[in-house]
């Protein structure tokens, strides 16, 4: 009985910081998210909700690294197949453009998924570009969209490479995002 109460305790613990996250999803507290995802993954481990919400939210903060767990963990469903390959097509790319930018690798002959994630237009503009010259920075316009445009360029810190992607719209600066 004792055993049984303190299993009840827990859980309900472990309710109240999947309704917390998702609380903060709602607010668009997706960088909270994220971290809180990370501390409780083991415990939703196969709890397809939970490591959705994680992915996602993790996608919105930028923290895109961290899309690895749900992409190995969702497996079980036809729609968590189709988002891990989702998260994991974005994050080949963040991966491909690294190299790509600091490694001179020739992203162009490479034939892709590709997403309607901020990355990956980027991605697939900078693909076009084919062989070039080394810029310190990358200017591309949406094709669906003029109004919008991104730029592109890497961050050194330290002993770490940022690769950085800004977004733009009628000129205006409207998101900064930071990659690791």
């Amino acid at each position: 009985m004792k055993y049984f109460l303190i299993m009840i305790f827990s859980l309900s613990l472990y309710a109240d910081a999947k309704h917390e996250m998702l609380s903060f999803y709602q607010n668009k507290k997706y960088e909270q998210v994220c971290n809180m995802g990370l501390k409780n993954l083991t415990t939703y481990s196969n709890d397809e909700e939970y490591l959705l919400l994680y992915g996602f939210s993790c996608l919105k903060s930028d923290n895109i690294d961290r899309l690895n767990a749900p992409v190995a963990m969702l497996k079980s469903s036809k729609e968590a197949r189709s988002n891990a390959a989702y998260f994991s097509v974005i994050l080949m790319q963040k991966k491909l453009l690294l190299h790509s930018l600091v490694d001179g690798y020739n992203l162009s002959k490479l034939k892709l998924p590709t997403t309607n994630y901020v990355l990956s237009k980027v991605f697939d503009l900078y693909s076009k570009i084919g062989e070039h010259e080394r810029r310190d920075f990358y200017l591309f316009e949406d094709t669906k969209n003029n109004k919008f445009t991104y730029k592109l360029y890497l961050e050194h810190h330290q002993n770490q490479i940022a690769l950085v992607l800004e977004e733009y719209y009628d000129g205006v600066i409207i998101k900064k995002h930071t990659y690791w």
